[in-house]
C-alpha cells in the first residue's frame, strides 16, 4: 500500500511542478494583464481538478484491489489457508493476457469437451463457441452507426445526400476535365488542331492579331491586306485550311518575309489567332487587296449561299466563295 501511493504520489508531483512552471514563465512575459491572469487560472484550475480527478480514480481502483484480496484471504480462511497459499503460488497473467481473454472468450483446449456437440461429420466433431465479445461488439457499433449516419443524412439535413454528393463530385470532375484541357491546350500543333468557333476563342485570337502577334502590320488591321495578302478573300498561296494555316504562322514563309511564329506565340495563341483569321472570311473590308494564290475549298460539297441576280460579276464570285474557309 505504502509504494502504490507513493507512485502516485512521484506520478502527479511532476504535472504539479510542470503547471507551476509554466505560470511563472507566462506571467513574466504578460506584465500584469489581468485578462491573461484570469484565463490562465481557469485553464491551471482545469488542469489540477483533472490531476486530481485521474488521482482519486487510482485511488479508488487500489482500494478496490485491497477490498477484493480482503474478501479472498477471508473465504480462503474459512476454506483453509493452505488452499489460500496454492491460488496464491499459481503465476497471474498479465493484464494483455487478461484483455485478449475477455475479448476472444476462449474456452481452454482441456474443457473443450464439454462444449462438444454429439453430432459428427466424416469423424469431425463441432464445438458450441459463443461469438468472440470483439465481433458482437462491432456488430452492435455498426448498427447504431447505421441509425446515426441514417438519421443525419436523410432526416436531419444536416450531411448531404446521395444526389446532392454526386452533384458535388460531377462538378468537381468538370474542374478536374478543365484544368486537364486546360494543360493540353498548349499540346496542338499543325495535325490534330480543329477550327475554333466559340466567341472566347476568336476574341483572344483578334487580341493577338491586333496586339501581341502584329499580324495587322502586315495583313491590315481587318485582313484587308498590305505588305502581306488579303485574307478575307477565298484565295490563299499556301492552302487555306486550319491545318494549313496553323502550319504558315508556326514556320513562317522566310523567303517571302514571313517570320516564324513558334518562339513567340504558345501553339494555344497560334491555334486561336488562326481560327480568327479564318472567321475574317467574306467580311469585305474597304481597299481589300487583290486576292493572292489559287481559289481554296475547304469543305467538299459545302453549301454556298444563293448569289445575288443584280450583283457584277465579282460581286457574284466573291458571294460564290462565301462559307469558303482560306489561310
Amino acid at each position: 500500500m505504502k509504494n502504490k501511493t507513493l507512485k502516485l504520489i512521484l506520478a502527479v508531483l511532476p504535472l504539479l511542478l510542470f503547471s507551476s512552471t509554466i505560470w511563472g514563465q507566462a506571467a513574466e512575459g504578460t506584465g500584469s494583464n489581468p485578462y491573461f491572469y484570469s484565463g490562465l487560472l481557469s485553464n491551471g484550475m482545469l488542469f489540477l481538478v483533472g490531476a486530481v480527478f485521474v488521482a482519486a480514480l487510482i485511488a479508488l481502483y487500489n482500494l478496490l484491489n485491497i477490498m477484493v484480496k480482503v474478501q479472498q484471504i477471508r473465504i480462503y480462511q474459512e476454506q483453509g489457508m493452505e488452499a489460500y497459499m496454492e491460488e496464491a503460488k499459481k503465476p497471474q497473467q498479465s493484464f494483455f493476457q487478461r484483455l485478449y481473454k475477455r475479448m476472444t472468450n476462449v474456452v481452454p483446449v482441456e474443457k473443450e469437451k464439454d462444449i462438444m456437440f454429439d453430432h459428427e461429420y466424416d469423424g469431425i466433431r463441432e464445438l458450441d463457441n459463443v461469438l468472440p465479445p470483439w465481433w458482437v461488439a462491432m456488430f452492435y457499433i455498426t448498427i447504431a452507426f447505421g441509425v446515426v449516419y441514417y438519421t443525419y443524412y436523410h432526416f436531419t439535413g444536416a450531411g448531404p445526400s446521395s444526389a446532392e454528393e454526386y452533384k458535388m463530385e460531377m462538378e468537381q470532375a468538370e474542374k478536374a476535365v478543365q484544368a486537364y484541357l486546360a494543360t493540353q491546350s498548349n499540346q496542338v500543333d499543325e495535325t490534330n488542331v480543329e477550327l475554333l468557333t466559340d466567341e472566347q476563342s476568336l476574341a483572344a485570337g483578334k487580341a493577338i492579331f491586333e496586339g501581341k502577334g502584329t499580324c495587322f502590320t502586315c495583313h491590315g488591321m481587318q485582313g484587308e491586306g498590305g505588305i502581306g495578302p488579303n485574307l478575307t478573300d477565298p484565295y490563299w498561296i499556301h492552302g487555306g485550311g486550319i491545318k494549313d494555316l496553323f502550319k504558315t504562322i508556326k514556320y513562317g514563309v522566310p523567303e517571302k518575309g514571313m517570320i516564324s511564329w513558334k518562339d513567340q506565340l504558345k501553339p494555344s495563341e497560334m491555334h486561336q489567332v488562326a481560327s480568327y483569321i479564318l472567321s475574317l472570311q467574306g467580311t469585305n473590308p474597304p481597299n481589300p487587296k487583290e486576292p493572292q494564290g489559287e481559289l481554296y475549298q475547304q469543305v467538299e460539297n459545302a453549301p454556298a449561299p444563293p448569289a445575288d441576280s443584280t450583283a457584277t460579276g465579282a460581286e457574284s464570285k466573291e458571294a460564290d466563295a462565301i462559307g469558303m474557309n482560306k489561310e
